[in-house]
């Protein structure tokens, strides 16, 4: 019995270590990181906004308008409407390279996704409009 049970485990081990080094090579890893790095910029995920994206925005934003107060809504409308844009580029770009090895990126593409982020910029322009999302004040 426990010989058998040792054959066993010496060929699950082997086969388990086979399937590991096909699924982990380096192209997938690599490409995996990449889309998880777009997913997390991308509207795809619904909390990426409230923890990512305004951030980043909100921080891009008030250092332009350290330079002129005016600069803030458009400085925080381009900056978010950039992170989306590069999020699905990112998700796209990395689930190609794990799939196929090689990211195809096509003029049609690149529209659609600035077509989806321009949509949602325009909700956060509003949001930015209707004083909601306001600079940062610097008080020397």
């Amino acid at each position: 019995m426990v010989t058998f049970m040792c054959s066993m485990y010496t060929m699950i081990k082997g086969k388990l270590s086979s399937i590991v080094k096909k699924v982990f090579t380096p192209k997938i890893a690599g490409g995996s990181v990449i889309a998880f790095i777009g997913y997390i910029l991308s509207p795809a995920s619904w909390w990426n906004d409230l923890f990512v994206n305004i951030p980043i925005a909100y921080v891009s934003a008030s250092i332009a308008s350290i330079l002129n107060p005016d600069f803030f809504a458009p400085a925080f409308a381009a900056s978010y409407l950039l992170t989306n844009i590069l999020g699905f580029i990112l998700m796209h770009t990395g689930a190609e390279i794990a799939i196929k090895g090689k990211p195809k990126l096509t003029w049609t593409t690149l529209l659609k996704y600035a077509l989806v982020s321009a949509i949602y910029t325009a909700i956060v322009v509003i949001l930015v409009e209707l004083g909601i999302i306001e600079p940062l004040t610097f008080n020397y």
